[in-house]
């Protein structure tokens, strides 16, 4: 039965995306705060490691914003995301832009027996707080990573702060993103992140804070991690 209810539920969450697949590459339409946040994450996860000719896995790509970017700077970039109409429209944003990227439909903990290597860097960004167990995801992204390798996530706090501002501001009151988007009781605190990750062998190198100001429509890091915050990575199974 646990099993029946997480595929019910990871199935609506991917019902949810497939159905706005259409709009992701519109800065202007639903998912026009990703816009403003990417080229944030992008030089976060540049910051803290080489992406040139790197191995770089996208976890849960959507439509593939973040990947492009990261194929931009040199790396070879495979996206992998349960929805198939995001993939259909990554797939065919990264042809007309005469990008090489592999995408494939397909969860993290599906893609482990069939990846062909590890992968030195992951970008795991907005999605662990829409995934039924957040504890087989990291265990899945600790399989594919490297030792020595990055991983990196984003996603919002639990508190009432981030349930007033990323929920009800964000999706009832600003109608920034769709109502519906995110579930509460699904949001992780950093320390819960970390030791999830920690009982990976994943260690934490890094927090900061991700803040988007919905009125300039502008986004930067900072030391707050309240609401939507980074968190860098490293996999230490070597050591182990």
């Amino acid at each position: 039965m646990e099993h029946t209810a997480k595929a019910a539920t990871m199935d609506s969450e991917v019902a949810k995306f497939d159905a706005l697949a259409h709009e992701f590459w519109d800065p202007r339409g639903a998912f026009h705060p990703l816009h403003v946040l990417n080229p944030v994450r992008l030089a976060y996860v540049a910051e803290h490691c080489d992406l040139s000719q790197r191995r770089i896995l996208d976890i849960g790509c959507g439509g593939g914003l973040l990947t492009e970017a990261l194929a931009r700077h040199g790396a070879h970039v495979t996206g992998i995301d349960l929805a198939p109409a995001m993939v259909e429209v990554a797939r065919l944003h990264a042809h007309e832009s005469q990008l090489q990227i592999d995408y494939q439909v397909c969860s993290a903990e599906q893609f482990v027996p069939i990846s062909r290597a590890p992968f030195d860097v992951i970008t795991c960004m907005e999605l662990i707080e829409h995934v039924p167990s957040p504890a087989q995801l990291l265990q899945a992204a600790a399989q594919l990573l490297r030792p020595g390798g990055h991983l990196f996530i984003s996603t919002i706090n639990r508190n009432l702060r981030s349930f007033l501002l990323a929920i009800v501001g964000a999706e009832y009151v600003l109608k920034l993103i769709p109502r519906g988007t995110h579930e509460y009781a699904r949001l992780l605190r950093p320390a819960e992140l970390a030791n999830l990750a920690r009982a990976q062998q994943l260690a934490l190198q890094n927090l900061s804070g991700l803040e988007y100001n919905p009125f300039s429509r502008s986004a930067r890091l900072s030391d707050d991690v309240g609401v939507n915050y980074l968190a860098h990575f490293t996999n230490d199974a070597a050591a182990a």
